[in-house]
């Protein structure tokens, strides 16, 4: 079984969020409690993905490492590369070549959020042989990039942005990938805006018969915060849950102790060092009421 690596695409002009990221780029921006790249960076690793590559402007990329650092207290292995102008999701892919080497990657974009039980997602990145995308049922379709299914319910084709309606399918910003996969993003040819389209990776893939594509059920929700109204709904969303569960989402800290990236000690030792905050409180709190129901 190949091993898998994790990238987190957070770059772009963030144009549509504009005057809020006329200082900082959109994946630093809160959402409720946490910073928006918690919130990736934690599915990478739900999913299991402990080695991770962090793509953004030269700009930023220092605001990058001031945060996560290599990543070592988290039980990562945190990386950076630029992306000095934005070309294209895909042209992540190419980005990293280096970092994906001969293991599968998982791209998910920096201001996608994702909740709900990861097992799907976990199995989907264990099962990969090829490339591996998740669909979602939206009600504004013409919003995204969407993908038709035939009538044995296997994709047919992929199309950004469909002024026709052709299925009610968006493809959510995570993509699994083999190691073939920045050799296909080479071949593509720039859209009219531009850019390397993810959407003809994926139909590359396709027209080989080499993309799986994956439903996400009414229990999962996924929020793209590409925008003032999204960005508001994400942290109403990630409010009421935290609110109604006591439990945070997106929080990198907790899950790298549920996750076994962090010893007992280690985690405590790493929360201990923290400034007083509500924030602070919870990580203690988690790991007491973790070492309570071990002993019960």
């Amino acid at each position: 079984m190949k091993k898998t690596k994790g990238i987190i695409l957070a770059g772009g002009s963030g144009s549509r969020l504009y005057p809020l990221t006329s200082v900082y780029s959109k994946q630093l921006l809160a959402v409720y409690d946490k910073p928006m790249i918690y919130y990736p960076l934690s599915t990478l690793m739900l999913a299991g993905i402990r080695d991770i590559l962090i793509i953004s402007t030269p700009e930023m990329l220092k605001w990058y490492r001031t945060l996560f650092k290599d990543g070592s207290h988290l039980g990562l292995n945190i990386s950076y590369a630029e992306q000095n102008e934005p070309k294209g999701i895909a042209q992540a892919i190419i980005i990293g070549e280096k970092f994906i080497g001969k293991d599968n990657v998982m791209l998910i974009l920096g201001d996608n959020i994702f909740y709900g039980d990861f097992t799907e997602i976990r199995d989907a990145k264990e099962k990969n042989l090829h490339s591996t995308i998740f669909a979602y049922y939206v009600k504004d379709p013409e919003r995204y990039g969407i993908v038709a299914f035939n009538t044995n319910d296997k994709p047919k084709r992929l199309i950004e942005k469909p002024k026709k309606y052709i299925s009610s399918y968006a493809v959510v910003g995570l993509y699994i990938y083999d190691s073939e996969s920045p050799k296909i993003a080479r071949s593509l040819k720039p859209s009219a805006r531009g850019e390397l389209e993810i959407t003809d990776l994926n139909n590359a893939y396709l027209e080989k018969g080499r993309l799986e594509v994956i439903k996400l059920g009414r229990g999962f929700a996924w929020l793209d915060t590409g925008t003032p109204e999204s960005l508001l709904d994400a942290s109403n969303f990630i409010g009421t849950i935290e609110s109604r569960q006591s439990l945070k989402v997106g929080c990198i800290e907790e899950v790298s102790l549920r996750m076994g990236f962090l010893k007992r000690s280690e985690y405590d030792s790493l929360v201990k060092n923290y400034p007083d905050s509500d924030y602070k409180k919870y990580l203690i709190n988690i790991a007491k009421d973790i070492k309570n129901r071990e002993n019960s």
